[in-house]
């Protein structure tokens, strides 16, 4: 671990937040003289972000934490494009309604992680659709579009990938990246943003708005990014079987969030505990030191913290109060997710999300995965009343009449 002066990198670096960072000598004076503002982008494609959107968003909370000033950026102009970054395909295109909606659903997750106000170190939340909407594209073109090389351009991971692999990149998407260098620019012109951070893949990006910075109006910026994070055996953060892992309750039950931190493989719980929690790093190395069965307890820590963040400290306590109901007692608690029966196996399933489809459904059950009452469910067209749906021995819901 290299040894910073700033509350900020010493921070960001001691809970496993830093993959790269240009000019971090540069960085780490400039946050031990004053505020920093920093900010993230996200697209608001969704009503929701999911878990995979998570270590951004507390790398925010980290920043505002050590003293700075997080912004949020919304990507209500970039998110009628879309971010071509490491995706097979282009993306479908949003309607100024959907976005509008999108970003008013995604600010309510801000605001349980994030303190909003008009303080030096309180968060904003801001939208590049403001300036990016009112863009002529001449002009824009011969004050911007001059300090972009196509050569470089092509030369990303982002581009290479679709590239490599003969799928369609549009114009529009190549545009992308010019476009998030302009957010840069206009947030250190509009608000002092010093600091641009993101994932792994948007080093890219974070680079040319550095440059763009530099060359238009000689303003020293400076990026971070993250790892990429994925679970110990290999999987993509945020996503499961059953689908994405939202941040929101009206698109995931408090329970199957919290249980999605309660399944944390033995090997990752150290390192979700600094990222996703504010425990201190001594309990944490206790906790990820535990062994055998005891690690069970670790997880348990880990969930409750987790689902507090995000949900609520009522929702984390009904959600470890229903597992412990479920597999301790064998009863049902309250929060397990819910439908109204009498309905028929298949669409149970798909109803709760423990299958993505009907032909899933019947694959499950042809498994002897799916049990209702304790009773290994063998018929897909067998038709379900009141009682326990569940699905291996993680995955309940309840059936009511």
């Amino acid at each position: 671990m290299t040894a910073h002066k700033s509350e900020l990198l010493r921070l960001l670096d001691s809970r496993g937040y830093i993959h790269q960072t240009t000019d971090a000598t540069a960085l780490d004076a400039l946050a031990c003289t004053g505020v920093v503002p920093g900010y993230i982008g996200f697209d608001p494609t969704a009503p929701s972000l999911h878990v995979g959107s998570l270590v951004q968003i507390m790398l925010l909370r980290r920043l505002q934490q050590a003293g700075h000033k997080p912004i949020v950026l919304m990507g209500g102009g970039t998110g009628k494009i879309g971010d071509p970054s490491f995706k097979d395909e282009a993306r479908k295109l949003l309607t100024g309604d959907t976005l509008d909606h999108n970003v008013a659903s995604i600010r309510r997750i801000f605001e349980r992680f994030l303190t909003f106000g008009d303080g030096p170190t309180d968060a904003v939340m801001l939208d590049n659709a403001e300036w990016l909407d009112a863009l002529q594209y001449i002009p824009f073109l011969r004050d911007i579009g001059q300090h972009f090389s196509i050569n470089r351009m092509l030369s990303f991971d982002s581009v290479k990938l679709r590239l490599d692999r003969e799928q369609s990149l549009s114009f529009l998407e190549f545009n992308y990246m010019i476009l998030q260098a302009y957010d840069f620019l206009e947030l250190s012109r509009r608000a002092g943003c010093r600091l641009q951070m993101g994932g792994s893949d948007q080093w890219g990006n974070i680079v040319n708005g550095i440059e763009l910075a530099r060359r238009v109006d000689g303003t020293e910026v400076f990026g971070i990014t993250t790892p990429l994070l994925t679970t110990a055996d290999g999987g993509k953060m945020g996503k499961t079987v059953s689908g994405a892992v939202w941040l929101h309750e009206d698109q995931l039950p408090h329970y199957d969030y919290w249980q999605f931190w309660r399944n944390t493989d033995d090997r990752d719980v150290g390192r979700f505990l600094r990222l996703f929690t504010d425990l201190p790093l001594d309990e944490i190395a206790r906790l990820e030191a535990l062994e055998g069965a005891e690690i069970n307890a670790a997880k348990k820590v880990l969930a409750d913290a987790a689902t507090t963040l995000c949900r609520g400290a009522d929702a984390a306590v009904e959600a470890a109060e229903t597992a412990r109901r479920t597999f301790e007692e064998g009863s049902a608690g309250a929060s397990l997710p819910t439908i109204a029966g009498p309905i028929s196996v298949v669409e149970a399933l798909v109803a709760v999300g423990f299958a993505t489809s009907n032909g899933e459904a019947r694959r499950k059950i042809g498994e002897g995965a799916v049990k209702f009452d304790g009773t290994a469910v063998t018929e897909p067209s067998q038709t379900l009343n009141a009682g326990r749906l569940s699905l291996g021995k993680k995955k309940h819901a309840l059936i009511t009449v």
